[in-house]
């Protein structure tokens, strides 16, 4: 795979997220529910630090997070180059690329939205508002996709630990950059030895000897 396609691949993932996410930020207020299906909802949150909200605790926990995230990227960009240009795998080139793709559509909100949004809180977010919610490198990232597959379900009182207990599978809410890096990952597990075979380069040339 080329790297103009990958690229591409990158340039399409990104346009799909942000477009979502900024259509979101417009037309939903935070919080706000609307089901597609039972097991499928559109659910706008923000996420200020990482999977499941998790957060970098302190002052600067925030910016400390966005610049680990720009170092990442920067390290996956090199990895993507260098598998394009070792001849790698299509799969881990694809693999790559989505990742990449995936971590490059969150810092996007984490750099810039906390300046571009107002807040989606109460009132619908406003683009390029002279009042924004925040500032540069504190952004928080849009998240709008939900799967309560099994909601609200009462374990039995015999299950240890959870026993008794209302759970909800799947409870996480994530977007389009969250997939992208998701298959991504994916791929590198579930074809890890297509992945990670390298190919012959066609212009070495191939011994005769037994």
């Amino acid at each position: 795979m080329s790297l103009r396609n990958a690229y591409l691949l990158i340039f399409l993932v990104l346009i799909v997220d942000q477009f979502s996410k900024i259509y979101i930020k417009t037309n939903f207020l935070h919080g706000e529910e609307v089901r597609v299906f039972e097991w499928f909802r559109v659910l706008f949150i923000e996420n200020e630090g990482m999977a499941w909200g998790t957060k970098i605790p302190g002052t600067y926990g925030k910016l400390i997070l966005t610049v680990f995230r720009l170092l990442a990227v920067v390290g996956i960009g090199y990895w993507l180059w260098t598998a394009v240009k070792s001849n790698s795998s299509r799969y881990l080139v694809v693999a790559i690329a989505l990742i990449f793709a995936g971590a490059l559509g969150n810092i996007i909100d984490s750099v810039f939205y906390g300046v571009l949004f107002s807040t989606s809180h109460g009132q619908l977010a406003e683009l390029m508002s002279p009042q924004p919610y925040g500032t540069w490198f504190h952004g928080k990232v849009v998240d709008m996709l939900y799967f309560p597959i099994i909601e609200d379900y009462t374990m039995p009182t015999w299950v240890p630990i959870w026993g008794g207990k209302q759970i909800t599978f799947f409870n996480a809410i994530f977007n389009i950059a969250d997939t992208a890096i998701s298959v991504g990952v994916g791929i590198l597990i579930v074809f890890n030895k297509r992945a990670f075979h390298k190919k012959e380069d066609p212009a070495m040339p191939v011994s005769d000897e037994i």
